[in-house]
């Protein structure tokens, strides 16, 4: 056991929970500046729902992938800042995700926007349904462009593609392929998002991915670890 408590802390060494307590802090950020987006009032919002959203139904059962999302960004992010080898994928993986989620940001400010797609009744009643209405009492359908539950679903899909490590690893990296389709599409099935909203957050995933792992960026250092 004392080995073993050895190897652990020897695995996450201290820079490591530094470039956690960055991460942390940019959450906190974030959350922040979410919250007043979403809590500000005098601002005209832009519908972004076309007639091809109506032609998606609606489907239940897509809560699971949806919700899913929670655990998948979150062990993926623990995954690439306390235990992956190389801190370059980290960097990658963190300035990707730090990307996105800020245009996230500004765009909302700058462009409130949302949609009217969610259904008022459902034809079945059944634990899903229950989720969803869950979903929809704490979620409101503002500020949904671009989607992040999209574009942080394919960067942490990205990322574990890209790794070194996890290369001979068929399970994780198949596996988070399949459930990040599945997410995509429960955006769109359980009307969270348009399909503008996953578009955009699709090309945002494409640029990042060409400017972060197709071309490498020559800036991100990778430190040695003491």
């Amino acid at each position: 056991m004392r080995n073993r408590g050895c190897f652990f802390m020897k695995k996450i060494h201290s820079s490591r929970w530094k470039d956690a307590g960055l991460v942390i802090a940019y959450m906190i950020f974030y959350m922040c500046f979410f919250n007043y987006l979403e809590h500000r009032t005098g601002v005209q919002i832009h519908m972004l729902q076309m007639r091809a959203d109506y032609s998606i139904p609606f489907c239940e059962y897509f809560i699971v992938p949806y919700l899913l999302w929670f655990p998948y960004v979150g062990l993926t992010a623990v995954y690439f800042t306390l235990f992956n080898d190389s801190r370059t994928e980290f960097y990658q993986f963190a300035v990707c995700m730090g990307i996105g989620m800020t245009l996230f940001l500004m765009i909302s400010y700058v462009f409130p926007n949302g949609q009217n797609l969610r259904p008022y009744t459902f034809a079945r009643h059944n634990i899903c349904t229950e989720l969803v209405q869950h979903l929809y009492k704490i979620d409101t359908p503002t500020n949904v462009m671009p989607s992040l539950h999209v574009f942080n679903s394919v960067m942490c899909c990205t990322a574990i593609w890209e790794s070194r490590s996890l290369r001979k690893n068929r399970l994780v990296r198949w596996g988070s392929w399949v459930l990040t389709v599945l997410i995509i599409a429960a955006t769109m099935f359980l009307k969270q998002h348009t399909i503008l909203d996953v578009v955009v957050a699709l090309a945002m995933g494409r640029i990042c991915w060409f400017f972060m792992y197709r071309y490498k960026m020559q800036t991100v250092v990778e430190y040695e670890e003491i």
